[in-house]
């Protein structure tokens, strides 16, 4: 293989397996460190402030069936060997809802390992994923795991990089009436899906890779997030000058996506230009970006999305970090009250460029003040019913 294919070399690093349990390097052992602090704080969402706008979500019949999932996941569950379903089945409060992080390297993977299931099990698996998303957001999903195999290739790591090194883990148990979810977990790739009768929730959502094209190998062709790469450019080419000086509120990249893993309670102020102070054809562009993103959730449920997002559509902002040319990298936002959508460049990993560029991507959409893993959906539900007494209406299914 001919390293002048590609857009960097590889990092000179000996092949190892970064999957299994061993002493963690400083910086990393620091990020474990503060992820379980964060953990084990009481969770209360993305916030501009520290403090949930209430009343924002409510518990209500959608009109659309979400028995497709209870289906797979249940299959899922039932095609696991015993021990594999001890791995894999969760309560439904259980700390690893809140337990995924981005990285290749080991640090609290939990669920039934992808890579150890047969290839039956891996169908029955990504089914439950399917079944959850559009065919464009399965697709992407899908396009991001080979793409891991394809770094695997670039690296001559494969002890690091695989197109299943991820984990499905069910929390509770699937049910057309009472609350359950899922959560697949890995490199790149990370979807937490919560339902609760015909209702559903599927952030956190961080979806990304390095490279983003497969220029070689058993994946060849392979590329993705260039829709969200050129919208998202395609928006702020798209504004004046002194529209796009509001917009940017600086220009040096962040190290990762701010919503990133182990920041279920961060604070983030509005910033960036208002949606009033867009045109017509602006905001055309931004609602356009924004069902990019939206419409990775199953159809019927994405409209249901987008509606909400629509509600408080006036109190959106959009904000970029960044030159806006033909080859700089990047960085936006997409914030309001109701979602968070944000897109940035990243330097490399496996890859040997120190700064920043268009080869590696990271994306990540949250749904703010509460309803991020369907939490305050739940909260609802279990101030609504009783679920303390086994002999109530509802645990008896008679409300």
């Amino acid at each position: 293989m001919s390293n002048d294919i590609l857009p960097f070399k590889p990092r000179n690093r000996r092949p190892g397996n970064a999957l299994k349990a061993a002493p963690l390097p400083e910086t990393l052992q620091r990020m474990l460190d503060r992820g379980k602090v964060e953990m084990a704080s009481p969770f209360r969402g993305i916030t501009t402030n520290g403090e949930p706008l209430p009343d924002l979500y409510r518990l209500a019949k959608t009109g659309c069936s979400l028995q497709g999932v209870v289906d797979a996941a249940t299959a899922f569950l039932n095609g696991l060997k015993p021990e594999q379903r001890a791995q894999a089945n969760f309560d439904l409060g259980s700390e690893y809802w809140r337990a995924w992080h981005n990285m290749h390297n080991f640090l609290i993977r939990h669920g039934a390992s992808l890579e150890e299931c047969d290839g039956e099990q891996r169908a029955l698996a990504m089914a439950v994923v399917r079944e959850s998303m559009s065919a464009a957001g399965f697709g992407l999903a899908r396009d991001i795991m080979r793409l891991n195999e394809h770094i695997g290739e670039i690296t001559g790591r494969p002890g690091d990089f695989s197109e299943w090194y991820y984990w499905l883990s069910i929390m509770g148990t699937p049910s057309a009436t009472e609350p359950w979810g899922w959560q697949l977990d890995g490199h790149h790739l990370i979807i937490n899906c919560f339902i609760l009768g015909d209702q559903m929730v599927l952030t956190p959502n961080f979806m990304g890779s390095e490279p983003v094209y497969a220029s070689f190998g058993k994946y060849k062709g392979t590329r993705v997030l260039q829709t969200e790469e050129a919208q998202g450019h395609g928006l702020m080419s798209g504004l004046a000058a002194e529209q796009q000086s509001k917009a940017r509120i600086g220009m040096e990249l962040p190290f990762d996506v701010y919503g990133t893993a182990f920041n279920d309670n961060l604070a983030l102020p509005y910033q960036g230009i208002p949606y009033a102070e867009m045109t017509a054809e602006q905001r055309d562009r931004l609602w356009a970006l924004i069902n990019t993103y939206v419409g990775r959730v199953r159809p019927g449920h994405a409209e249901i999305r987008l509606d909400e997002v629509k509600r408080h559509i006036e109190q959106t902002h959009f904000a970029w970090i960044g030159a806006c040319d033909a080859t700089s990298p990047f960085y936006y936002r997409i914030h309001n009250p109701v979602v968070l959508i944000e897109f940035d460049h990243q330097p490399g990993i496996a890859l040997d460029n120190d700064f920043p560029s268009r080869h590696h991507t990271h994306t990540l959409i949250r749904t703010p003040n509460g309803n991020d893993y369907g939490k305050d959906l739940l909260r609802q539900h279990y101030r609504q019913f009783d679920h303390a007494r086994a002999d109530s209406a509802h645990r008896q299914g008679k409300e």
